[in-house]
């Protein structure tokens, strides 16, 4: 009797939690698109830039003609939607900040990158209507061109009828001709949007596809994994976070804006945003930017340098008491010390070097990350500092501290900063106060680590952006963020939540 009671037990828990999981996986008022990544490289983090663009505006606000726009190329996830009669399919970025559609035009026959994507044909469609309104969208690494079209577009199993999008004709050469997405779905409100055009969310809810006017976010922290995340309309997904969201309200129209309160690191106050900063969430870039003198004190709290700076160091660590020593011994000539220990070579009678325009032009190879030439530089800059502190009698302690100064004031044009992948494990956690609640990002949730090769590089999630008052002190929390914690987007309630991601 007992074991007939516990099989139909049994029974009934896996019948009610196959209904749960049907229900869950139902389309009936949940719409779900499941994310790939695109992994990130050291070119595509280098290439990264936020900022801001102005763009004509009718509104009399010194504020309304500021649009935060960023590089596509370094957005990890995409996924599929379908355009037209029969539906055409493309891979396009689920953008919170930004308002557009738009994918490659079949009349983009110049520009080298839609020969790479697949382009929208809309002699197949027969639904198709034609605007033909020009436009031009910029980046941060230039610009693209296009004109406005009509059609239904499918997302999940819906379709949303006569949505306006962008068909692009011209597109910058390098942002694009890598990616593996064709275009951005942009899920900002229309305040933000080229030319006013209808935002596809607000279509979607306008025409009745979802049951709640919301939409989720869940970005997949497990970088080994096949699974970027994935975007729900119309709910959200308990699977994907672990306890309650907490919301706080929008706080100015276009983008997802809110307000976020101090920034802690390792529950040290970092001052500036005690009362309160703007942020905007933004899932079209993988980092968060902040103002400068925060994010220079969380970088210089986790060791972040500047690759130029870094490599100039390394070269310092692994032979500087080398070079010390034959100076101090003059058993070799300065000018070919750094072809003796190996860092240079010769050409003939010349010795390969560069300067630091080399330097530069090489930080993206890191090893010694920056190749063969950036070395050989480091190493006669570091020659040649080394000698002008002997020629002061200096002792080898105060010459080698001068020396990492002289690394550590080196320009690093790129803005990106490197972090020693040793060290992630003891560095501190980096706290943003949102609602009165605490939000910790860990190293592991804050660092890119990039494979470079054969080796790892470890890269600051952290970016600088200063936008002036009255529009800033501003954040814009990117993917860094928002894979540490679901996301929900309320349309409806003008709000946002936050919960921890499951992973």
């Amino acid at each position: 009797m007992g074991i007939k009671f516990l099989l139909t037990a049994i029974s009934i828990w896996i019948w009610i939690t196959s209904w749960i999981q049907l229900l869950t996986a139902s389309s009936d008022g949940l719409v779900r698109i499941s994310l790939k990544k695109q992994p990130l490289d050291l070119k595509r983090i280098n290439a990264a830039r936020i900022t801001g663009v102005g763009l004509e505006s009718n509104v009399n606000d010194q504020e309304a003609d500021i649009i935060y726009l960023k590089n596509y190329l370094d957005t990890q996830y995409y996924g599929q939607i379908g355009i037209g009669s029969p539906s055409q399919s493309f891979s396009v970025v689920f953008d919170t900040g930004s308002s557009n559609l738009w994918v490659p035009s079949s009349k983009c026959v110049v520009s080298i990158p839609c020969h790479f994507h697949s382009k929208f044909r809309a002699r197949l469609s027969s639904t198709y209507t034609k605007i033909g309104i020009p436009c031009k969208i910029n980046y941060g690494s230039g610009s693209i061109f296009g004109f406005f079209s009509l059609d239904h577009v499918k997302v999940g199993d819906i379709a949303v009828k006569d949505q306006e999008f962008i068909e692009i004709t011209r597109e910058g050469f390098l942002p694009f001709l890598v990616a593996k997405y064709d275009g951005i779905l942009g899920l900002g409100f229309q305040e933000i949007s080229v030319e006013q055009a209808t935002p596809l969310w607000s279509n979607m809810v306008q025409q009745g596809h979802v049951s709640q006017k919301l939409f989720s976010l869940w970005l997949n922290g497990d970088l080994t994994s096949e699974l970027g995340g994935e975007i729900v309309f119309g709910g959200l997904d308990w699977r994907h976070f672990r306890g309650d969201h907490t919301y706080v309200p929008v706080t100015k129209g276009g983008y997802w804006q809110i307000e976020v309160g101090d920034i802690l690191v390792e529950n040290n106050s970092t001052g500036l945003c005690k009362n309160g900063c703007a942020a905007i969430l933004d899932s079209g870039t993988p980092l968060i930017a902040g103002p400068t003198e925060i994010v220079a004190q969380i970088n210089r709290a986790i060791g972040a340098e500047g690759i130029v700076s870094l490599e100039c160091k390394n070269v310092v660590f692994k032979y500087g008491y080398s070079l010390w020593d034959s100076l101090i011994s003059a058993q070799v000539r300065p000018e070919i010390l750094c072809v003796d220990i190996g860092l240079c070579s010769y050409n003939g009678s010349q010795h390969v070097s560069g300067g630091l325009k080399t330097v530069v032009e090489n930080e993206t190879r890191v090893g010694s990350a920056m190749g063969e030439t950036a070395v050989c530089t480091f190493c006669e800059m570091i020659v040649f500092w080394i000698q002008v502190q002997l020629k002061q009698q200096k002792i080898k302690e105060k010459v080698f501290k001068h020396v990492n100064q002289l690394c550590e004031n080196l320009p690093n044009p790129v803005g990106k900063s490197f972090v020693n992948c040793d060290y992630i494990d003891i560095l501190p956690d980096v706290t943003f106060t949102i609602g009165n609640k605490s939000f910790p990002l860990t190293p592991e949730q804050y660092i890119l680590k990039v494979e470079e090769g054969c080796s790892t590089v470890c890269v600051s999630g952290f970016v600088p952006l200063d936008v002036p008052p009255p529009r800033g002190p501003l954040w814009v929390l990117g993917d860094r963020f928002l894979s540490a914690y679901h996301t929900v987007f309320d349309f409806g309630n003008l709000r946002v939540g936050f919960a921890k991601a499951a992973k």
